[in-house]
């Protein structure tokens, strides 16, 4: 680039800045580094040194034309340089290495799907929000090994995201959607799930998303959500209940010896942890007291406590009491919407649930 041309560009980003672009955007739409911008605010001269001649290997316009017909015509456009060449080579033809073909491919900005090919795009799965329990639950299989080498015991476990209390649980020797559409029936009927009241949010596995399961979930009337493949953040809550498990201090070191003895584990785990656990997501109060309306008494008294201790001695608190305030929605894969909008919504639900 010339003198001119440097002195152009930075005279375009002044006026940008000045007219309250940032500076980082201005530089993108010049397809230029801030980096190298502010080197030429410094000083503007080229005093870069580079090669005076050209290599005396570098390919001619005309390979260059070559190579790139080559890689893009109709045998080769979906196939990478590292398969081209040794398909070219068991032709008996050599048009240059996979590096120097990567390296034009990368100079006319080709590296990426050529043809008319695309990469497969998962769409986020939809922002849902729970306002009260039974409203959308989380499920997943996460495995217990038994103490024969190769061998597991699947556990199934269904929660509810507001509450975060564990709603049912059962373990099997093998995994399938035939028992996954029984556990589901069983965990509506336990808690007198009505129809279009549950959204019932897993991963992308075979028992979650088999013919079985789902035809028990469009005869029970429960909505069914999915994570996008090989995304765990998009069911953090399951995923954050089976960190718990491993990692409780009561897991046993020892792999279960039987499916009983499995049994009988998960369901003291399952009583710890829904009724004497207090759980950060939830202000530290226990599962079952907030899925079952206790939560607010809790949390009301805890703040009559702490509101005493400053009045009793107010010179050793420099700002208000910690937070008490009952969590009132949790949200699964939050998407971007902006605070007002989801208040809004938020709003609009709860009119609709009361009146429904």
């Amino acid at each position: 680039m010339s003198a001119e041309e440097r002195a152009e560009c930075l005279t375009l980003i002044r006026e940008a800045i000045e007219s309250g672009a940032r500076k980082v955007k201005a530089c993108d739409i010049l397809d230029l580094k801030i980096r190298t911008i502010e080197r030429w605010e410094k000083n503007a001269e080229d005093k870069r040194r580079g090669p005076l001649t050209r290599p005396g290997n570098a390919f001619t316009p005309v390979e260059r034309e070559k190579i790139l017909e080559v890689v893009n015509s109709k045998d080769y456009a979906n196939l990478p340089p590292s398969q081209v060449v040794p398909k070219l080579t068991d032709k008996g033809i050599y048009i240059a290495s996979e590096s120097s073909i990567y390296r034009i491919l990368r100079a006319e900005k080709q590296l990426a799907h050529r043809s008319k090919s695309s990469p497969r795009r998962h769409k986020k799965p939809k922002e849902l929000r729970a306002i009260a329990p039974n409203e959308i639950w989380s499920w997943d299989i996460t495995y217990l090994k038994a103490a024969i080498k190769g061998k597991y015991y699947y556990l199934y476990l269904p929660m509810d995201i507001f509450s975060r209390m564990i709603i049912h649980w059962e373990i099997h020797e093998v995994e399938s959607a035939e028992l996954s559409s029984m556990m589901i029936e069983t965990a509506y009927e336990k808690h007198q799930i009505k129809k279009g009241q549950v959204t019932l949010h897993s991963d992308n596995g075979g028992p979650m998303k088999g013919a079985t399961m789902l035809a028990t979930l469009q005869r029970l009337g429960v909505i069914p959500s999915f994570s996008r493949p090989k995304v765990s953040d998009d069911n953090p809550f399951s995923e954050a209940l089976f960190k718990t498990i491993k990692y409780c201090p009561s897991f046993p070191e020892k792999n279960f010896g039987s499916l009983d003895e499995a049994k009988a584990w998960v369901e003291k785990f399952v009583d710890w942890y829904n009724n004497c656990h207090l759980h950060s997501g939830i202000r530290f109060v226990t599962p079952a007291s907030r899925h079952y309306g206790f939560d607010q008494n809790i949390l009301d008294l805890r703040h009559a406590v702490y509101e005493k201790a400053k009045s009793d001695r107010p010179d050793r608190w420099s700002k208000k009491t910690r937070n008490r305030s009952k969590i009132n929605v949790v949200e699964l894969n939050p998407g971007r919407l902006s605070k007002a909008s989801k208040k809004v919504d938020l709003a609009h639900e709860q009119v609709q649930r009361k009146t429904a």
